[in-house]
């Protein structure tokens, strides 16, 4: 082989030398342990007897069992619902508060920017085990300091910590720490707009608000869809927040959402194989939804622009 040769296969094989380190790392820690889920999730352990010596347990084949098992468990459906509930407050009031203080970030009269676009990401730096410990605290009645200001002005003090304020006092955590991440997304597609475009739009009698409206808005429509669909995924994977708070109210159980079933299952009963198979359940749900929103948002985008 010549000196030519061996340049040219050198040049043409970079590229994949490059990325060997990348395809190891997703092998050995994403790809191997899916695939090690869902073998789980197709075996059961059988128990011989009263399951005492040695081989009175034996993992066997058990096909589709275990999802049939969990697509039945009305503990996790229960967990999806209130999942469910518990995301219509957090993406909606989230994204607001985001898309809000982006474009208020936005405009020319804003003092402290940088300061402000800081204090409102910083909670977003803390973990989340952190942040529900803060807040877990701050509603309890006996050490909260609002409920000792509530007490003192003679106003109701509610118990955030159960019943439908429960659902509240989660969504406040979320939000607290999420909309600085989604602002700052948000913030950086609205200063990639062309300044010709502002101010076009102020020769043309607009207004701030109409500016936002009809021009920022729909210019930004991309990061706001990238927001929401983290937003989706963050919140079908809430697991933190209700372990976090559940020795502070008896209103959370272990199995509170899917994820927090899923560990109940593996590491408080020992069934490593259900809860093998709900969590590639919870995977394929996310997997779905994420991928029929962004359908419909690729079309949706199609056909504005084909207009």
């Amino acid at each position: 082989m010549t000196s030519a040769r061996r340049k040219s296969y050198g040049v043409k094989g970079a590229p994949y030398a490059f990325l060997l380190p990348a395809t190891i790392l997703f092998a050995l820690f994403f790809a191997l342990p899916i695939g090690y889920a869902i073998w789980l999730s197709l075996h059961k352990v059988q128990v011989k007897g009263l399951g005492l010596g040695s081989g009175a347990r034996s993992e066997v084949w058990a096909g589709l069992e275990n999802y049939t098992d969990a697509l039945t468990d009305s503990e996790l459906l229960d967990g999806a619902l209130r999942v469910l509930g518990y995301g219509a407050i957090v993406v909606p009031v989230m994204l607001g508060l985001a898309l809000l203080f982006a474009l208020m970030l936005d405009t020319e009269r804003v003092r402290l920017a940088p300061f402000t676009r800081l204090a409102i990401f910083l909670p977003y730096a803390i973990p989340g085990v952190v942040a529900a410990l803060l807040w877990g605290f701050l509603y309890l009645p006996d050490v909260s300091p609002f409920y000792f200001v509530l007490d003192k002005l003679g106003l109701p003090q509610p118990d955030l910590l159960d019943g439908g304020g429960l659902y509240a006092a989660l969504s406040n955590i979320a939000v607290w720490g999420g909309t600085g991440f989604n602002m700052i997304v948000i913030y950086t597609s609205l200063q990639a707009i062309p300044a010709e475009v502002h101010e076009a739009a102020k020769l043309d009698g607009a207004t701030p608000l109409q500016i936002a409206v009809r021009i920022k808005i729909p210019m930004v429509a991309p990061s706001l869809v990238l927001t929401f669909f983290f937003s989706i995924i963050a919140t079908l994977q809430v697991f933190s927040e209700p372990t976090t708070l559940k020795p502070l109210t008896n209103s959370v159980s272990t199995t509170w959402s899917p994820l927090m079933k899923v560990y109940q299952d593996a590491f408080g009963k020992g069934d490593i194989h259900s809860a093998a198979a709900a969590a590639v359940i919870i995977a394929l749900v996310t997997l779905v939804l994420s991928f029929g929103f962004l359908r419909v948002a690729n079309s949706r985008t199609k056909q504005e622009e084909a207009r």
